[in-house]
């Protein structure tokens, strides 16, 4: 790996789809990896009673998941080796522009220099797998239209997508593992 770009990994995708699940699989594998911001961040406000959540102001929670973002990347370039993120700084532009709010120039500036590996895992939605909860208010529709919305970013930014199978953890991790030029060590 030439850079720290090359070993940062981004799996993105639409709420539901098994991308949460997958990164608790690499950090069991060993991997070092970097928590979702939007769930962290719905957590922290409604334990705080704050007013930076999605449907309450979209705009703020959109500036406190960049902050997140930016953080985790800053905190990635201490680990060694690969690490694999739960969404990356192309996200927040997604959001922002999934819910029809302008993207300020410091959004875009953002996820043009803080890069990651050229192959960005994305997972498709999984109507099976799909569900609601205290964080996760999102239809299996705006789950879907997330997704879409990221693959049109991540697209526009130069990163090529790659699909997640819809299959089993195991799967998608040896998948990852091809992919990302990693060997998978057996579970002991």
């Amino acid at each position: 790996m030439q850079n720290d770009s090359d070993r940062f990994f981004v799996l993105t995708g639409g709420p539901g789809s098994g991308k949460t699940t997958l990164i608790e699989a690499l950090r069991s594998a060993g991997l070092a990896t970097s928590p979702e911001a939007g769930r962290g961040i719905i957590r922290d406000q409604l334990a705080i009673g704050g007013p930076a959540l999605p449907w309450h102001d979209p705009a703020q929670f959109a500036e406190l998941m960049l902050s997140w973002e930016l953080r985790s990347y800053r905190a990635a370039l201490e680990q060694n080796g690969p690490v694999f993120f739960d969404r990356g700084v192309p996200d927040t532009l997604g959001y922002l522009r999934l819910t029809g709010l302008p993207v300020p120039d410091h959004v875009r500036n953002a996820a043009e220099r803080f890069r990651y590996a050229s192959h960005v895992f994305i997972a498709p939605p999984w109507p099976e797998i799909f569900r609601q909860d205290s964080e996760r208010k999102q239809t299996l529709d705006e789950a879907e239209r997330t997704y879409h919305a990221l693959t049109g970013i991540y697209t526009e930014l130069g990163y090529e997508l790659v699909a997640l199978p819809l299959a089993p953890v195991e799967a998608r991790l040896r998948f990852i593992f091809a992919v990302a030029g990693l060997q998978l060590e057996p579970r002991r």
